[in-house]
C-alpha cells in the first residue's frame, strides 16, 4: 500500500483475504510503505492458513529486517502477526526480502522421518569404521602389550568417561584419555599432544565399555595418520570376561588424569 497511515485499511484487507481463503492453504505479507524523506515506521502484517506458516514467516522476517522491527502487536491469534518496521519499502531490498520470506515459509516442510541426502545411520558409520581397522580380541591385545620384539611403542588406551570407570573398574596400566580429547593427545602435529605421541607408527589399542565407541575412535586416529591404531572387540566387558588382569578398585593415577585433562 502506498501510504504509511493506511494500517486500518490493510488490516481489513488481511481479514477479508483470510475469510475468502478459509478452505485453501495460504500465506500473505501485506504492508504500508514509507513515502516521505524522513525516517518513519510502516505496518507489516503477516497472516496465513496455519500458525506454523506464520511462525516461520515471522522468524524469517525478523532476520531479514533485523534492527528495523520497532514494535510487535499481538492480536491474540497465532496466525495473524502485526509489526511496525522502520522505512519499509524505501529500498528495493524490502520487496525482495518479503517475497523470499513468503516463499520459504510456505514451502512444505521436509518429512522429519526422512533422512536428508547423504545422511548415514550410526550402524552404517560404525560398519565403515570397522571395515578400515583390524580389530583384535582381548587376548590378542594382552599378548601384544607383553611383546618385547615390536619396534613401535604400544599403548592400551581407556577412552571411557570417569563415571563409567569408577562404576565398572579399569585395567591397570592403561592410559586414560577420554574420548573428547583423544585426537588432540595423539596427533603428532598438535601442540597439545602427549610427549610420546611424536611418531606415526605408534600401536594404540583403544577400548571402551563394550567396543562400539572405540571403533569410531580408532578410525578417527586412522584419519590423522596413526594407521596402527585398533580397538578391542567387546571392550572392557570382554576383557573382564576373559579373566585378564584388571583392578576394580584401583584409584586413578593423578598423573594419567592430568595428561588426559580437557583442552583449554
Amino acid at each position: 500500500m502506498s501510504k504509511s497511515e493506511d494500517e486500518e485499511f490493510i488490516r481489513q484487507v488481511a481479514v477479508r483475504l483470510s475469510d475468502q481463503l478459509t478452505l485453501y492453504q495460504h500465506l500473505f505479507a501485506v504492508a504500508t510503505t514509507a513515502q516521505s524523506a524522513r525516517s518513519e515506521a510502516s505496518t507489516l502484517i503477516i497472516f496465513g492458513s496455519s500458525a506454523d506458516y506464520v511462525q516461520r514467516a515471522v522468524l524469517l522476517a525478523s532476520s531479514k529486517f533485523i534492527g528495523r522491527v520497532v514494535s510487535v502487536t499481538s492480536d491474540g491469534a497465532a496466525d495473524f502477526w502485526v509489526a511496525s518496521v522502520q522505512d519499509l519499502g524505501v529500498s528495493p531490498y524490502d520487496e525482495d526480502a518479503l517475497w523470499d520470506v513468503v516463499r520459504k515459509a510456505a514451502r512444505a516442510p521436509m518429512d522429519p522421518l526422512l533422512p536428508p541426502p547423504g545422511a548415514r545411520g550410526i550402524a552404517e558409520i560404525l560398519a565403515e569404521a570397522r571395515a578400515r581397522i583390524q580389530r583384535i580380541t582381548p587376548a590378542q591385545a594382552f599378548e601384544e602389550l607383553r611383546e618385547s620384539q615390536v619396534g613401535a611403542p604400544t599403548f592400551l588406551v581407556d577412552i571411557r568417561p570417569q563415571a563409567q570407570r569408577e562404576a565398572k573398574g579399569g585395567i591397570h596400566g592403561s592410559l586414560i584419555i577420554e574420548r573428547n580429547v583423544l585426537e588432540w593427545r595423539f596427533d603428532p602435529r598438535c601442540a597439545s599432544r602427549l610427549t610420546i605421541a611424536d611418531r606415526y607408527d605408534l600401536r594404540i589399542i583403544i577400548f571402551c565399555q563394550e567396543g562400539y565407541t572405540s571403533s569410531l575412535a580408532a578410525y578417527s586416529l586412522h584419519q590423522i595418520g596413526l594407521l596402527n591404531t585398533t580397538d578391542i572387540i567387546g571392550g572392557y566387558e570382554a576383557w573382564r570376561g576373559a579373566g585378564l588382569p584388571m583392578d576394580l578398585n584401583r584409584p586413578e593415577s593423578e598423573s594419567l588424569v592430568e595428561i588426559a585433562g580437557a583442552l583449554v
